[in-house]
């Protein structure tokens, strides 16, 4: 298998053209209904090729979220098949968010669905959970380097029961999400112009200057728009890591379809209001 350019450069070079915004796929049903359409698979391609057809060519980043494709059973994945292809040949990069985890051969597993440049779901990147303990994720971030893809690891999330996890302390002092951060240094070191192995910290976390968020890699940071936080929270939340941030909008933008020009508008909307925010920073 001849890899593709690493995944870091790949982004860097996207958000650099057409600024970081990443725009999140998440047809749940009552969205779908918003839209006007069926709770089926024919509503789900509907929706999922507008989202394409409208903003694939100039945003940086798609994120399907595969759980609202995969409740369709193998008519729903071949749609998420469908819907990461053709958002790959419009030049957007694909972050698969299906937060897998494992250990052994069935994260091994996943990593092949998901990773190898063979595989239908091939993504540009994936979301992985490392609750198994960091090294259970070495399957797929051995394939991710031999790809040229990429992980988003779940470190810092903005759900309020994630902080019983990780914010708990170790032995050694350190908290459990800091630890994720530390690996995924040692995993982007000496890369440029960035690495491909991310995290996923949440833009409505307030103040982390207690976190080393800077490791080299990006940070997906959902939370924008629906969730509360702003564009304008991005330099004060993650701080002089913040060049590095790829923050997610979803229903943001979502809620302005069907309309395909009201939907590319909002994503434009958005993309600009990030890069002014990033450019006071």
């Amino acid at each position: 298998m001849t890899g593709l350019e690493p995944f870091g450069a790949r982004l860097r070079r996207v958000m650099d053209e057409r600024g970081p915004l990443c725009v999140g796929i998440d047809p749940h049903a009552s969205l779908l209904a918003e839209w006007g359409l069926g709770d089926t698979v024919d509503g789900l391609e509907r929706f999922s090729r507008t989202v394409v057809e409208a903003v694939a060519d100039r945003v940086a980043v798609l994120k399907p979220q595969s759980a609202f494709f995969e409740r369709f059973g193998s008519r729903g994945v071949a749609v998420l098949e469908t819907t990461v292809r053709e958002a790959r040949e419009a030049g957007a990069l694909v972050v698969m968010d299906a937060k897998r985890g494992d250990i052994g051969s069935t994260m091994a597993a996943y990593a092949e669905a998901f990773l190898h440049q063979d595989a239908p779901l091939f993504s540009d990147a994936l979301t992985v959970s490392p609750y198994l303990g960091y090294g259970s994720l070495s399957p797929a971030v051995a394939l991710a380097r031999e790809s040229g893809a990429g992980l988003f690891v779940l470190a810092l999330t903005s759900n309020p029961e994630g902080g019983e996890v990780q914010h708990a302390v170790r032995a050694d002092g350190r908290t459990v999400g800091a630890t994720v951060l530390g690996h995924l240094a040692l995993e982007n070191a000496g890369e440029e112009p960035l690495g491909s192995f991310g995290a996923v910290v949440g833009a409505t976390l307030g103040d982390l200057s207690s976190y080393d968020l800077d490791m080299g890699g990006p940070i997906l940071a959902p939370g924008i728009g629906a969730q509360g936080a702003t564009p304008g929270d991005l330099p004060a939340v993650f701080g002089r890591a913040v060049r590095n941030v790829v923050p997610n909008v979803s229903r943001g933008v979502l809620r302005h379809g069907p309309d395909a020009v009201a939907l590319r508008d909002a994503s434009e909307r958005f993309a600009d209001e990030i890069r002014a925010a990033l450019t006071s920073a």
